[in-house]
């Protein structure tokens, strides 16, 4: 029977020549596209654990974890993976978090659930801040150990010199308290962290990009001169939340103490714009390096101080936001880049994942590439970058004059730092938790290669517990 024209020889056809491309495909084609690849000279780690994404506060509460699972998806997307060291850090231990907090606190968040907060007798919840800001749902404490274990992951790499810049966007909930839960926040990953980091590094600058006042971080270092506290956020002491981070707020008013002034604020108004806050940003952060001279910093970029977030009053876009992690980083210093504030979660995944690419080198094409899953949350624009500075725009209160005064006064307080605090040269404590994972894994490959040996020669005797020599 005679071939006919209906019936052809079947040719695999070439990757890209049609549209049913495999997404390890899809994502080459982005890497290429967008020049991704490893950073030459330093590196970028990424401290992500998927369980943190479960975590759900209510229907109601504006804090939404899933946040995180929409700037994994785009980061994945663009293929930034692919230049990055990426790790899934284990939990927190009780001990790691009383680093900080207080025991019976950490104990509280460890049996607390729903149906003891809705027993009327259990009148013990309320000392510890708990309710509608920072409500008890299925699975707090482990919620509170896995992003309080990444950012602990992401010190130690630093301090390791595994990594120069290591990012852990679950983290950077700043108002938690010692022993309280304050503002969506339970356990203070910043504080913990930082207080990695002072094992190895004598001062230490924390930054704070969120609209609201790093209140936490603040009090938790208030007296001390080798953490400086730096915070740009909307200031109102009797209207918006915490209250706190007036420009007179610089540390303990005794000068003796040792973090007198060391305490920074940028108390701001509604509206401040794109120019005026990567400006504002570098006038102040400038004076702070050359008089403290840190030797590592931590910056938290809260995504509400984008225009239109659902509890911000701003009207910053992504790419001045991402200035500001831009001007950080070429400073050159070991820098820890945590997440924090976000309440409108298409747009604080767009940033994070934007600010990813800051911290690889990388410019992103604007579109959204087309196999990010639940792209549809990204409509009608679909793009990394949306105009948000007109979403809901509020006027700009922040006049020339009145940022000039800020600046000025951030340069004044500066003038009582008395230099770089010296720290004494002493031997530093080993970090046992880190050494003790290490130990068990290696311990438990050892097991698996002992394991493996046996069965090999179990099967080559033939006889189950039989060795063949």
């Amino acid at each position: 029977m005679t071939r006919t024209a209906v019936v052809n020889d079947y040719k695999h056809p070439q990757p890209g020549a049609t549209s049913t491309l495999t997404l390890d495909e899809k994502v080459g084609q982005e890497i290429v596209k967008n020049g991704i690849r490893r950073p030459k000279g330093y590196t970028v780690s990424y401290h992500a654990n998927p369980e943190v994404e479960k975590m759900h506060f209510g229907p109601k509460h504006p804090m939404k974890p899933w946040r995180l699972t929409l700037t994994n998806k785009i980061v994945l997307a663009y293929g930034m993976h692919e230049a990055m060291d990426v790790y899934i850090p284990r939990a927190a231990t009780f001990q790691e978090m009383t680093e900080y907090h207080k025991d019976d606190y950490i104990q509280f968040l460890s049996w607390v659930t729903p149906k003891i907060k809705l027993d009327p007798e259990a009148s013990n919840i309320f000392p510890y801040n708990m309710g509608d800001d920072c409500p008890v749902f299925d699975g707090l404490y482990e919620y509170c150990s896995l992003y309080s274990g990444a950012s602990l992951d992401a010190a130690r790499k630093l301090t390791n010199n595994q990594s120069d810049i290591a990012i852990n966007w679950s983290g950077g909930l700043h108002h938690a308290k010692k022993a309280e839960a304050s503002g969506f926040c339970y356990i203070n990953d910043i504080v913990l962290a930082i207080l990695q980091l002072l094992l190895y590094h004598p001062r230490v600058l924390y930054i704070d990009l969120d609209v609201h006042h790093g209140d936490g971080v603040e009090q938790a270092f208030w007296s001390t001169d080798r953490v400086m506290t730096l915070s740009l956020h909307k200031y109102d002491k009797a209207n918006f939340f915490p209250g706190t981070g007036g420009s007179d707020d610089t540390g303990p008013k005794n000068s003796a103490n040792p973090g007198a002034h060391h305490s920074l604020n940028v108390p701001l108004q509604d509206g401040i714009d794109d120019e005026s806050y990567v400006q504002l940003f570098k006038d102040v952060v400038n004076p702070c390096i050359g008089t403290y001279q840190p030797t590592a910093i931590v910056i938290q970029c809260g995504g509400d101080s984008l225009g239109g977030d659902r509890l911000g009053c701003f009207n910053i876009n992504i790419r001045a936001h991402g200035a500001c992690v831009a001007f950080t980083k070429q400073l050159g210093l070991p820098l820890l880049v945590l997440g924090g504030g976000g309440y409108t979660p298409r747009n604080v995944a767009r940033l994070w994942a934007h600010e990813t690419s800051v911290c690889l080198g990388t410019d992103l094409h604007p579109s959204l590439p087309t196999h990010t899953p639940f792209i549809e949350h990204f409509a009608p624009d679909k793009s990394l970058y949306p105009e948000l500075s007109q979403t809901g725009r509020y006027d700009n209160k922040n006049t020339g004059k009145y940022l000039r005064e800020i600046v000025a006064s951030i340069r004044e307080q500066l003038r009582y730092v008395q230099g770089s605090p010296s720290v004494q040269l002493q031997h530093v404590p080993p970090d046992l938790g880190a050494i003790r994972d290490e130990v068990e894994r290696e311990i438990q490959e050892e097991r698996e290669a002992r394991d493996f040996g046996r069965r090999r020669k179990e099967r080559g005797a033939g006889i189950r517990g039989e060795y063949a020599h």
